[in-house]
């Protein structure tokens, strides 16, 4: 997944929902096609990597927002 320079500050649930939506979003379009076109092709293989990337998406942007929270020590 490419790499998202922007910076968004998160001051209230409201947005951080408005965040998680928006990762979300293009988590799906990206890694969620990869894994449509994978499915479709009936390659095993390549089911289980993008299977993998889509995982790996998620936990990247989870561990993101974690790392925005945490304060340095």
């Amino acid at each position: 997944m490419d790499e998202q320079s922007e910076v968004m500050t998160i001051s209230s649930r409201s947005d951080f929902a408005q965040w998680a939506i928006e990762r979300a979003k293009a988590i799906v379009a990206e890694e969620g096609g990869n894994l449509a076109l994978a499915a479709r092709d009936g390659d095993d293989a390549q089911i289980a990597d993008t299977a993998n990337a889509l995982g790996q998406a998620i936990v990247t942007a989870l561990v993101e927002v974690f790392d925005g929270l945490v304060s340095p020590e």
